[in-house]
């Protein structure tokens, strides 16, 4: 009799040494599996259970020194009861029966089952176990203190120092892939606009600039008349002013303030000159990024860009960048656009000049961008020669076919893309 009850209540200290193996090895697993940047921000909004969590991982060497202590500590005494509880069942076999046992009760009970679930939901075992693991800290410290002493020179000796946590900074890449793996939790419409400020990095200001040969720019050499029936027809809120040519740029002008002098009838050549604004130029090949962040210091909406020889090539906006981030501003943009035109049979009639960007976000194609940046160009570079009309080609996805030609360049393609082709990629 005496004998059965000791025997229970080995059993019954061996049930409470493998739940405290249990907790040990979840409570490691779910805290390093902890989400750094939500458990940064449970813990700026009074996360009692995260800041304790946050605290721990500070010191990762000492937090993994306790668990690995207590966890070792209770497995060998689990051992130890479990070898006596064998010999007391059957003798000496009891030995080899104890050990199998005792390895297959720990790796189902003790570790594989709780380090899954806390894999699986590390917040609802790392939390309450940092309540517990937190003054188990404070207790063991001199004994972690003591281990941490002997792994920490062992680490300095490949030049590993603990204390040199690594960084929870993110590259832009790691961004984009953590954006793509939000899913449900991010609208479509914000993470495609959080994707595409990512990408601005990407995209210079020569793929999405006005080209000089499309710059609508005001000569205040023309006759006042002329001047004045431009700036009442003018769709821009900004214009570049000229002498004779856009080779003598003065600056640019607010059309809302010459239409205000219009008004007051008092619209002339020389007031009209007060009123314009020294031009601000833009170098080539300026990243969208880096032109977003000059145009607000400068406090500028408009750009002139130039190339490395002073010359006007193109002309940038600040909405040209925002259509970048955001799209298109209007739902109807395809039937406005002056270089678009839709058709019948499901192609659409371009002009040669269109920027492919923006061709791709119109008609949400993938036409390559990396390289020229109109139709014409694009064409160019992949026939090598001047086109006749009618020639047709492939490129990618796409069939297009050349309208017309005119002074040496591609003035009208009609392209369509191939659902077949589309639809197996």
């Amino acid at each position: 009799m005496l004998e059965s009850t000791s025997i229970t209540f080995l059993l019954f200290i061996l049930f409470i040494l493998l739940v405290f193996s249990a907790f040990f090895s979840s409570s490691e697993t779910a805290l390093m599996s902890l989400n750094r940047y939500r458990l940064r921000h449970l813990e700026q909004e009074g996360h009692s259970g995260a800041t304790r969590a946050s605290q721990l991982l500070n010191r990762p060497d000492r937090l993994i020194g306790l668990i690995l202590l207590g966890n070792n500590f209770v497995n060998i005494l689990a051992s130890a009861i479990a070898t006596i509880i064998g010999v007391k069942l059957f003798g000496e076999n009891g030995i080899v029966v104890a050990t199998f046992t005792l390895t297959l009760i720990i790796l189902l009970f003790a570790e594989v089952t709780p380090k899954t679930f806390a894999a699986l939901h590390p917040e609802r075992i790392a939390f309450p176990a940092s309540f517990i693991l937190k003054p188990l800290l404070v207790l063991l410290y001199p004994l972690v203190w003591f281990t941490n002493l002997i792994t920490n020179q062992l680490l300095n000796l490949f030049g590993i120092k603990p204390e040199e946590t690594m960084s929870d900074a993110i590259n832009s890449e790691e961004l984009r892939m953590a954006l793509k793996e939000a899913g449900g939790l991010i609208p479509q419409r914000h993470k495609k606009m959080l994707m595409s400020i990512l990408d601005l990095e990407k995209v210079t200001v020569d793929d999405v600039m006005v080209p000089r040969s499309e710059i609508d720019g005001l000569n205040v050499d023309a006759p006042l008349p002329d001047i004045i029936k431009q700036l009442s027809y003018c769709g821009n809120t900004r214009l570049p002013v000229y002498e004779t040519s856009l080779d003598r740029l003065i600056g640019i002008l607010h059309v809302r303030k010459a239409l205000h002098l219009l008004a007051q009838d008092n619209l002339t050549v020389e007031t009209l000159n007060g009123i314009i604004k020294a031009a601000y130029f833009v170098p080539e090949g300026t990243p969208l990024n880096t032109q977003l962040i000059q145009f607000q210091r400068q406090k500028r909406r408009t750009g002139l860009v130039v190339d490395e020889y002073g010359d006007l090539i193109g002309l940038i906006t600040l909405e040209d960048i925002f259509r970048e981030i955001v799209g298109e501003f209007t739902a109807d943009y395809i039937d406005e656009d002056k270089d678009i035109h839709p058709q019948e049979d499901g192609s659409y009639l371009i002009n040669g000049s269109a920027n492919i960007r923006e061709i791709n976000r119109s008609n949400h194609w993938e036409l390559p961008t990396e390289g020229p940046k109109t139709i014409n160009g694009l064409i160019l570079e992949y026939l090598e020669s001047i086109p006749e009309p009618n020639v047709s080609l492939r490129i990618e996805q796409y069939v297009i076919e050349i309208v017309q030609t005119a002074d040496n360049v591609i003035r009208t393609v009609r392209i369509r893309e191939d659902s077949h082709e589309a639809s197996s990629s």
